[in-house]
Order: C-alpha cells, then structure tokens, then sequence
C-alpha cells in the first residue's frame, strides 16, 4: 500500500467518525473502507499518534468494539462556556455505589442492587437510567419477570475505559488472589503424636 493510500485511508476513518458524532463499530468501518478490523485499529494507532504530536483538541476513544472521536477532557471548561452548559452534577456517594453494584455484577435486578446495600435504591436507579450510566438489559425469567440492570456506552466514556474488563479488580478479589498464591506449610508431626487412621 503507497503512502498516499495509507493517508487515504487515515482521513477516510477520521472522516467517518467526525461525521458519525457517535460511536461507529471498527466492523462497518473496515467494511466501509474495504479493510481489516485489524487495519482500522492501526489506522486509527496512527491518527492518534498525529492528534498527539499536534497537541490537538480532539481524540478518538475505544468503546468496546466501537471508536468515537471526542474533545479532550482537559478543554471541557472552555467547551461548557461556549456551548452555555451547566456543570453536571457530580454522582452522589449512593449512585456511586449502586454504579458499582451493577457495574460489576451485571446484569442485576434492582432487589439485588437493595440486598448488596441494605437500603431501598429505586430513585438512585432511576437518577443513573435518566443520566444515562445504567439502562435496561431485559428481564429475568422469574415470577414477576423483574427487570435487569447494566451499564451504557456512556458509562465506559465517562469513566474513560474502553470495556468493563478494564474495570480495576476489586479489594476483595485481589486478597482472595493472594490467600490462595500462598501455600499452606505442611503441618509437622509432633514426637509422641500418632497419625490420623
């Protein structure tokens, strides 16, 4: 592939996103340009790696298996005044907990949500749907067909990560690990002790 096609495509990938003013899936993008998932992936390496160099004010971001061309976070003031934005509220300490429960344990019912916290969670629910950070994922097929829970493509942008893999590990699995890298010594017989038939 020459150069010129090589930044062809490059402005071709950006062009998309930049007029999609959402995400758009790496798949319809490849087939689009008649290229790889993998090829878009490093066409898309390359832009960033020029965004950067520029010290632009735009970026592209991975959700999933989708990419989104956005502003940079650190030119969200100047955005806010120009665009007459209200400061969003920031997310109470309950819907951060409720954000964890489900983020974590998805898809979750909200009578789970309310067992993990000990506490009714029905407005904190409905304030994250409406903020677009959780949504409904169906329902679970049980007398009353209650409904589940998990997070949005919005989640993973306001949180900055790409997939909920990247979720950091929780303090309890992380010492769950370690207890079981650690090997139990074997237990010495005491002189004088018989051993167990």
């Amino acid at each position: 592939m020459s150069e010129q096609e090589n930044l062809n495509i490059c402005a071709a990938i950006e062009a998309v996103l930049f007029a999609a003013g959402a995400p758009v899936e790496r798949e319809r993008i490849a087939q689009a340009l008649e290229i790889t998932p993998d090829e878009v992936d490093s066409k898309i390496a390359a832009l960033l790696d020029d965004y950067n160099k520029a010290q632009t004010g735009i970026t592209i971001i991975r959700l999933k298996n989708s990419y989104q061309m956005v502003s940079r976070k650190e030119y969200a003031p100047q955005i806010r005044t120009v665009m007459d934005l209200r400061r969003n509220t920031p997310l109470s300490q309950a819907a951060l907990e409720v954000l964890a429960v489900v983020a974590y344990n998805q898809p979750v019912t909200k009578a789970f949500v309310e067992q993990v916290r000990g506490v009714d969670c029905s407005g904190v629910i409905g304030s994250l749907t409406s903020k677009d950070l959780i949504e409904e994922k169906g329902r679970l097929e049980l007398p009353g067909r209650p409904l589940l829970y998990g997070t949005t493509e919005n989640f993973l942008r306001c949180f900055n990560i790409s997939d909920l893999e990247n979720l950091p590990p929780l303090p309890e699995s992380e010492e769950k690990e370690s207890e079981s890298k650690e090997e139990p010594e074997p237990k010495e017989e005491q002189e004088g002790e018989l051993p167990p038939e």
